[in-house]
């Protein structure tokens, strides 16, 4: 049930600005262009946020189990 919920959320934000919140500490923000039943997520333009040196990371994938919290960015 509550995984229904998620992907849901996660097909309104398609398209959108996103913010990661990651395992390690570490966040990533990017525009969400698509994702799968385990929310591994697909961004493109992502950039590396919670660091002094961030990094602009460009199309990237993120494992689902990797990831704490998304949210919207904007």
């Amino acid at each position: 049930m509550f995984a229904d919920h998620a992907l849901q959320a996660l097909e309104r934000s398609l398209g959108k600005k996103v913010m990661l919140r990651l395992k390690e500490g570490g966040g990533i923000r990017g525009t969400l262009l698509g994702f799968d039943a385990h929310m591994n997520l697909l961004l493109d333009e992502a950039e590396e946020v919670f660091k002094e040196n961030g990094r602009k990371l460009g199309l990237i994938i993120v494992r689902g189990d990797n990831i704490i919290l998304v949210s919207p960015s904007e």
